[in-house]
């Protein structure tokens, strides 16, 4: 990838991704690299020029006093919110490892690493927003912080960042940049229908698989809904850097397929952490239990029909099927379970996830250090206490 044209401030040098080990010291080198790409696309502080790109202007556009600050408390304030409260920021790492494992250079792809976590970071303000989530990062969520309506217009806006990072780092050959486009569009229309299936909830597929008419139906139906809002973007943006780094079409294809599965098998140890918590300094970073008190079904609850007898499952699910269930039910529902295997069945299930698809890309990789970094991103994204 091309950075001739890299206006940013701050551009990661060479080697400053080699050697990060996966421990929380090496996780927060690699976040603060990508956050200096971040304000290259979405400074703390507006300029005209970069006001001009977000409102995606002519430039003989006269913007009229003030525009420049209505534009920074509209669009770039709420996403600053939430960004400047980190998270993990595992997307941007895994895909940088993913680019050194393929022989490219992934200090050179800094504003695609930042649009990726920008994106991530709108879907997350939309995501709290719809789902009524009040904590995120340990702190209020943006639409508590700040109008819901400028959140949700503002979330939005940044799965829009794309083209910009795109023009400084995309490769020349125009059906390349098509199938870059592509890929992006396609994702996003997957995220969004994903997102549509998780609000339209699985009530009613698991009554049926309560009553004992479709067990199976219910798990595929979760591991659709998982597969589609948080599979796809992990995919979409390891076929991005695939296609930066001239990876062959086999490489791309099995590169494509592992990030779903990370995706995936992510949001499933998410359902896992939602019952056993996540603290962040001392104080968690969401209500434990937050899914079973909204009566959302999540990969425990599926996989507790095929593991508790019919009658316990049919008691449990009467008691968090509806919206606002209170604590002292939503404790004695994670207990069951846990200890029903629920819990260890879900988990097991992410790590399985990752290893099959892993085994279908080792192959077509060159053996070196990186590679072995990738893999190791991939397992303990997927096993450690995480942010999202």
């Amino acid at each position: 990838m091309s950075s001739s044209s890299m206006p940013f401030s701050v551009t990661p040098q060479p080697g400053q991704w080699e050697g990060l080990a996966w421990s929380e010291e090496g996780l927060q080198g690699a976040a603060e690299i990508v956050r200096m790409s971040i304000d290259g696309l979405y400074p703390q502080q507006l300029g005209e020029s970069v006001a001009r790109e977000f409102l995606a202007c002519r430039q003989d556009c006269v913007l009229p006093p003030g525009t420049v600050a209505r534009v920074q408390g509209a669009l770039v304030d709420p996403v600053r919110y939430l960004i400047e409260e980190g998270g993990a920021r595992w997307r941007p790492y895994l895909i940088a490892a993913a680019i050194d494992a393929l022989g490219g250079d992934s200090t050179q792809c800094g504003p695609l690493l930042a649009a990726l976590e920008v994106m991530h970071t709108g879907s997350l303000m939309v995501d709290d927003l719809q789902d009524g989530s009040v904590v995120r990062r340990g702190v209020a969520a943006a639409h508590v912080a700040f109008d819901p309506a400028l959140v949700l217009n503002a979330g939005t806006a940044a799965f829009f960042v794309l083209d910009r990072a795109l023009r400084l780092v995309m490769p020349t050959d125009p059906r390349t940049q098509v199938s870059m486009y592509q890929s992006y569009m396609g994702m996003l229309r997957s995220a969004h229908a994903g997102q549509a299936l998780d609000i339209a909830g699985l009530r009613t597929v698991m009554d049926a698989a309560v009553a004992g008419d479709d067990g199976g139906g219910v798990l595929g139906a979760v591991r659709l809904t998982h597969t589609l809002k948080s599979g796809a973007p992990v995919r979409c943006f390891m076929e991005l850097g695939a296609y930066g780094c001239g990876a062959s079409t086999q490489q791309r294809e099995a590169l494509a397929r592992f990030g779903e599965a990370i995706g995936t098998a992510y949001q499933i140890t998410d359902d896992v952490q939602d019952l056993t918590g996540v603290l962040r300094s001392g104080a968690p970073t969401k209500q434990v239990g937050e899914d079973l008190r909204n009566g959302k079904v999540t990969m425990p609850l599926a996989h507790a029909v095929d593991l508790l007898p019919q009658p316990d499952m049919a008691e449990l699910w009467s008691q968090v099927r509806q919206p606002g269930t209170d604590r002292e039910t939503v404790d004695r529902a994670i207990k069951v379970l846990t200890s029903c295997g629920a819990v260890h069945a879900a988990a097991r299930e992410a790590d399985e996830l990752v290893e099959a698809a892993w085994s279908g890309l080792e192959p077509l990789l060159p053996a070196s250090a990186a590679v072995e970094r990738l893999r190791t991103l991939a397992q303990e994204t997927v096993r450690r206490t995480r942010l999202a």
